[in-house]
């Protein structure tokens, strides 16, 4: 299974803060476990969202809404797609995180969707494009 680890943002990302020499080299030693053990597959942390965008869909109809976003707590700071037997073992190894922030803070997990959890609706026809898109992703 995988699954999107998700660090939520603080009023210290989204202000811009960047994490200290501690906090890099901690999370550096947790990420180096987490590839030593097969668990990760990537890992990224995130511009504030006053350097985003969303897009509203309506209808036919679009629009950008530029940030920053009010609700802090609803934002996303980083994350990791890992890489793991059940979503008990995601939380166990969340748990030995360092804390990402500089306060309290939240790590959400979500499981990522498979081919196999669509059903019928994903024809084999929409199988080979996606076995066709992924192998060209892994080329680049």
């Amino acid at each position: 299974m995988r699954f999107m680890v998700i660090v939520k943002a603080d009023a210290h990302s989204e202000a811009g803060e960047m994490p200290g020499t501690e906090l890099l080299a901690a999370m550096g030693a947790y990420n180096e476990e987490l590839v030593k053990a097969g668990i990760m597959l990537a890992g990224e942390g995130l511009h504030p969202s006053s350097k985003g965008a969303r897009v509203r869909f309506s209808g036919t109809s679009r629009s950008v809404i530029d940030g920053p976003f009010a609700e802090t707590k609803e934002l996303i700071a980083g994350f990791w797609i890992w890489k793991c037997a059940s979503l008990q073992e995601a939380i166990e190894w969340v748990k030995k995180c360092p804390n990402p922030q500089v306060t309290d803070s939240d790590i959400e997990i979500r499981q990522i969707f498979e081919a196999e959890d669509f059903g019928e609706a994903f024809t084999p026809e929409l199988r080979e494009q996606e076995e066709r898109l992924r192998a060209e992703i892994e080329k680049r």
